[in-house]
């Protein structure tokens, strides 16, 4: 089942990026790009999730989840605004998260899965070929047999099914899995990706993206 997602976003080439990034990662999406036409398509059609741009035409995005925010549909909103106390207005409004445009697709994502979750909604088990990731247990199984992989190797499993047929750079990698400061540096990516491929049998699907990072592909 995929999950159904409605983009309220004005900026269609922002809006259509969003929309490709999710259809990848197999959510249905669909597009509004003001907040009268969002109001509307709330109350006609259900959604498991809303991606609600702030500084939309017609109504802004405050007003949006004053209309919508007894339907009970788990809201992040997107926004240019950096300022804190607009944060804490859209996290007082009733949205469950909060994400600063611009953003990284892999971020944007790993949002969407962590509020889905927080309601239920998202699917606790990844997974690829004749792999299995049960997200509750934090276990990897391949063909049914225990896997043995370090915590850092299992997150970065994570992020690579999770972004199937997406090209995920060494730096984004190591912020999302390793502290900021981390000195390790990006050399510590490949040498976690090579483990995963040994231990995982993954050579013929985790890709090499010259001079960018790596891609777990499906086909």
């Amino acid at each position: 089942m995929a999950w159904k997602i409605l983009i309220i976003e004005d900026e269609i080439s922002i809006s259509n990026l969003i929309k490709l990034n999710l259809n990848i990662a197999n959510y249905e999406t669909k597009q509004v790009y003001n907040g009268l036409e969002a109001i509307d398509i709330i109350n006609k059609e259900n959604f498991d999730l809303i991606l609600l741009d702030i500084m939309i035409p017609g109504v802004d995005g405050f007003k949006v989840m004053e209309k919508i925010r007894h339907l009970d549909i788990p809201v992040i909103f997107l926004t240019a605004k950096k300022s804190v106390v607009d944060k804490v207005n859209g996290l007082k409004a009733g949205a469950e998260d909060y994400i600063v445009k611009p953003f990284e697709a892999i971020e944007l994502l790993a949002r969407i899965e962590t509020v889905l979750r927080r309601y239920g909604k998202a699917n606790n088990i990844l997974e690829f070929k004749d792999i299995k990731v049960y997200l509750k247990e934090r276990i990897v199984k391949k063909n049914n047999k225990l896997m043995d992989l370090t915590p850092k190797e299992y997150e970065l499993l994570c992020i690579l099914i999770q972004n199937k047929n997406v090209a995920l750079s060494r730096e984004m990698l190591l912020e999302r899995i390793w502290d900021f400061d981390y000195l390790g540096g990006t050399r510590t990516i490949d040498m976690h990706i090579g483990s995963i491929r040994k231990k995982l049998d993954l050579n013929s699907y985790i890709k090499t993206v010259y001079k960018i990072g790596y891609r777990l592909e499906d086909n």
